[in-house]
């Protein structure tokens, strides 16, 4: 252990700016309509919008990762 005084992590650098929380929303909300627009609407249009939609969902969690 160390002899070395530590100062704490001032408030104002732990929190996150507002926009994160909503950048995380946005991306889960649009993962969770993208892959449910490609079974809804299944006009044989592959499987690209389903890992679009996991991308977004991805996107959204990482983001969650970052909120404080």
């Amino acid at each position: 252990m160390s002899s070395r005084y530590t100062p704490p992590i001032p408030q104002s650098v732990r929190e996150s700016p507002k926009w994160v929380p909503v950048l995380m929303l946005v991306f889960l909300a649009l993962g969770v309509i993208t892959i449910m627009m490609r079974y809804l609407l299944s006009d044989s249009v592959g499987n690209w919008p389903v890992f679009a939609g996991l991308g977004f969902v991805l996107a959204g969690l990482y983001t969650a990762t970052k909120w404080h």
